[in-house]
């Protein structure tokens, strides 16, 4: 198991979109160990590959307050079951420091594989439907602020570009 680095907003290979898993092997086994890792550490609820500059469609969530309780998605999907929308401040380990409300819909249907390509449906509602919403955007080269104004996005992509700058001196 090893922590994995996570790419920040601008960085342009946060816009890839990610190709789908079509190999279940060991690889991939390792490739969602060390994203756990690496989310634990961060600490967050949810990454997807993209973030770690793996271009396949593989997330991994955990929104249980213990911590205990991974869900991994292959080549996730979702069907939004509740067309009414809820707000909800989003944040995220590849814009560190910022958050933003963004609307999402309240109810979704996921379907996905796990890790050995088995296919599965699971209804998800509240933090779990807006963290695989959030997840399956950056699989698809999107971001969070992707929703907020240009004028904020402008302004947050400007701070991180100034911090990354002072960090590399």
């Amino acid at each position: 198991m090893s922590l994995m680095p996570i790419l920040e907003f601008p960085d342009p290979r946060l816009r890839t979109v990610a190709k789908p898993v079509t190999q279940f092997d060991a690889a991939l086994e390792t490739l969602i160990t060390d994203m756990l890792e690496t989310m634990y550490d961060a600490p967050g609820i949810g990454l997807a590959a993209s973030q770690v500059d793996h271009h396949e469609r593989v997330i991994v969530i955990d929104v249980s307050e213990e911590k205990d309780d991974p869900l991994v998605l292959i080549n996730p999907e979702i069907v939004v079951l509740d067309e009414e929308l809820g707000s909800y401040d989003e944040g995220c380990l590849s814009v560190p420091g910022f958050f933003e409300t963004v609307q999402r819909p309240r109810k979704v249907m996921i379907k996905a594989q796990n890790s050995q390509g088995e296919h599965f449906e699971k209804e998800a509602d509240e933090l779990l439907a807006v963290c695989v919403q959030h997840e399956i955007d950056h699989l698809d080269g999107k971001l969070f602020v992707d929703y907020i104004s240009p004028l904020k996005r402008n302004r947050i992509r400007n701070k991180l570009e100034k911090a990354h700058r002072s960090n590399r001196r």
